[in-house]
């Protein structure tokens, strides 16, 4: 300070730092567990797995609350007993956000705010807080498109919660009788016209979003043409997928120790042991009570899912819930019509579990693979074990190829097989195997009519 007890200009300097520090929101968490209906996660899983995600978005748990009850109130979600007691809870807490492990309706969640009385506390749900995390983590075009689209139509219903103070009438008698020259007339709330916009702009964000669906289908028939074997990368949120595709393909994708912490999807070239190339894809991680919303706007990205010839599943084997993660993660696979693609589970985090407790959970699991992307252990047996799958789904052919048509020769070195090579007068004889892709490629060289049978029928069917 000054002698006329001012405060110094340093002093000033500090002050105005310290008022532009982001203020950290401090939240409730509100949980139920529904009597007699055994969910697949367990209450306390449940909440501990909200407030890693209310961690993640940035905002501080200064409280839970949860109740087990006989089925959600229709116009408050918990009791009115409990209820009463989350708004002592706020003030006691000086909460600023409630965050519902489930989702709320919007009834429930503007009888919630009326009950709570207070309109600087926010009550948010589960989707809610997941649409805010993906806002944050969403870094291309394609992946703001997707969010914005998704948070539209969840907030779409919810206008009337939103915006209750926009719901005033325009023209007609809500103008009131001095409403003057230009006003009178039928009248219409400007909710209407705010949701009439928001439809506009859900309308535009989809014509974008079937844009970059387009443009991701070319990238596809590119893809397909380089005659590449596509691996795509699935588990639950945080089970360490992005630090996978980098070990495996020597790529330097974000990895964090947090949900979510990449949305957007990235192809990168990785080498199998034989010195053949296939493609690694990463995807959007999975969660319980992943919001039918995303799943709709992420259809474009999640479709990379369905053009992979192996899925890749891995699983945080050193999480307690490891088994129900996985559940999860393979219902949702099934939701997206990918039940019937070959699958292979890679167990990581192995470096952290003891080899008891590893080999308990490789038991439950069946036939896995056990990594650690960290520390690289196990990857070897993984690529082998991926180049064992991908042989077993190419088709065994016998070829006489023309001296004429030598790239045959070479595309049948480079993707396929060679058990046997012999060159004869009229041209290079070759038996092993290639994929399914390649097929029709040597169909007019095939060996004998009965082969030709046997390898159309392998081809058709894709099985060897």
């Amino acid at each position: 300070m000054d002698h006329c007890g001012n405060p110094s200009h340093k002093e000033a300097a500090i002050a105005h730092l310290i008022t532009l520090q982001p203020v950290v929101e401090r939240a409730i968490l509100v949980g139920t567990e529904l009597k007699g209906k055994p969910a697949r996660f367990g209450l306390a899983d449940s909440m501990a797995e909200l407030a890693r995600l209310a961690e993640t978005a940035g905002v501080t748990v200064v409280g839970t609350l949860t109740q087990a009850i006989d089925h959600p109130n229709p116009a408050t979600y918990i009791g009115r007993g409990k209820l009463e007691e989350l708004v002592t809870m706020i003030r006691a807490e000086n909460a600023q956000v409630v965050i519902f492990d489930d989702e709320l309706s919007p009834r429930q969640q503007r009888e919630i705010e009326r009950a709570i009385g207070d309109e600087q506390v926010k009550v948010l749900d589960r989707t809610a807080l997941i649409l805010d995390i993906f806002a944050q983590h969403a870094h291309t075009r394609e992946g703001a498109l997707q969010v914005e689209l998704a948070q539209y139509e969840y907030r779409l219903p919810r206008l009337t919660r939103a915006w209750t103070h926009l719901a005033r009438q325009v023209g007609g008698r809500a103008g009131g009788a001095t409403g003057g020259v230009g006003v009178r007339g039928p009248g219409e709330t400007q909710l209407e016209i705010d949701r009439r916009e928001i439809g506009r702009r859900i309308a535009f964000l989809k014509q974008e979003l079937e844009q970059v669906r387009s443009h991701r289908e070319q990238h596809r028939v590119q893809r397909r043409k380089s005659l590449l074997p596509l691996v795509a990368l699935v588990g639950y949120t945080n089970a360490g997928k992005s630090t996978l595709l980098n070990a495996l393909s020597r790529a330097h994708v974000l990895a964090a120790d947090q949900l979510f912490a990449t949305l957007d999807p990235t192809t990168r070239r990785m080498t199998l042991p034989s010195g053949k190339e296939a493609l690694i894809s990463d995807t959007v991680g999975f969660i319980q009570k992943l919001p039918t919303q995303l799943v709709a706007a992420f259809r474009a990205t999640l479709e990379e899912i369905l053009e992979a010839d192996l899925i890749l599943h891995v699983v945080d084997a050193s999480h307690p819930n490891a088994l129900e993660q996985a559940e999860t993660v393979d219902e949702v696979l099934g939701e997206l019509g990918a039940a019937e693609i070959a699958r292979l589970i890679a167990l990581n985090k192995m470096d952290i579990l003891p080899p008891e407790k590893m080999e308990a959970v490789r038991h439950q699991f069946g036939d896995a693979v056990c990594i650690s992307a960290l520390t690289g252990a196990g990857l070897e047996d993984l690529l082998e074990r991926i180049e064992d799958i991908f042989t077993e789904m190419m088709v065994p052919i016998e070829v006489l190829i023309p001296y004429t048509q030598g790239d045959l020769v070479d595309a049948f070195h480079r993707f396929g097989i060679v058990n046997r090579q012999v060159h004869q007068p009229d041209g290079t004889l070759l038996s092993g195997r290639v994929p399914p892709a390649l097929v029709a490629r040597f169909e007019p060289y095939l060996h004998d009519s009965r082969e030709r049978m046997v390898v159309g029928e392998a081809a058709r069917t894709g099985q060897p």
